[in-house]
């Protein structure tokens, strides 16, 4: 029995829903989580958990969460942007980037973000938003100094 895989499926999602992919990590949006400023950073290869990245997924997931929060909050003016990673509904190692917006009221933040999802997915919207948080990401990985 095959057992499937959301995020090993995200391979297959359309281009329009891309932020970036390079050879070891992809940002995109997910599906079941389309809240526009919401993208999963996830590794490419299926690696459960993060104990589960080898050397070079590890040593690139710094850069890569970082230039794409940075890329989230420049594309949405967000004031809060957060980087959120729990591993047990999905097990291949992924985050979720995840804008909060100033109308988000008090109870609602931080962890509390995830409640917000139901009432607020809109695939449209979502996808509308990627062109600009590509060239934010672009840009900020470019600027970036190599801390390699």
């Amino acid at each position: 029995m095959t057992v499937l895989c959301l995020l090993c499926e995200m391979e297959q999602t359309t281009p329009g829903a891309v932020v970036f992919r390079d050879e070891l990590w992809a940002a995109e949006v997910a599906p079941g989580y389309e809240v526009p400023g919401w993208f999963f950073l996830r590794v490419r290869r299926h690696a459960e958990l993060l104990t589960g990245l080898d050397d070079a997924e590890l040593s690139a997931l710094g850069r890569r969460a970082r230039d794409l929060v940075a890329a989230v909050t420049e594309a949405t003016a967000a004031p809060a942007t957060y980087l959120l990673h729990f591993g047990e509904n999905y097990r291949h190692f992924h985050a979720l980037v995840a804008a909060r917006g100033a109308d988000v009221p008090a109870g609602q933040r931080g962890g509390n973000i995830l409640g917000l999802r139901p009432g607020h997915i809109d695939r449209a919207a979502a996808v509308a938003l990627v062109p600009s948080v590509r060239a934010a990401y672009a840009r900020t990985a470019r600027d970036a100094p190599d801390r390699g």
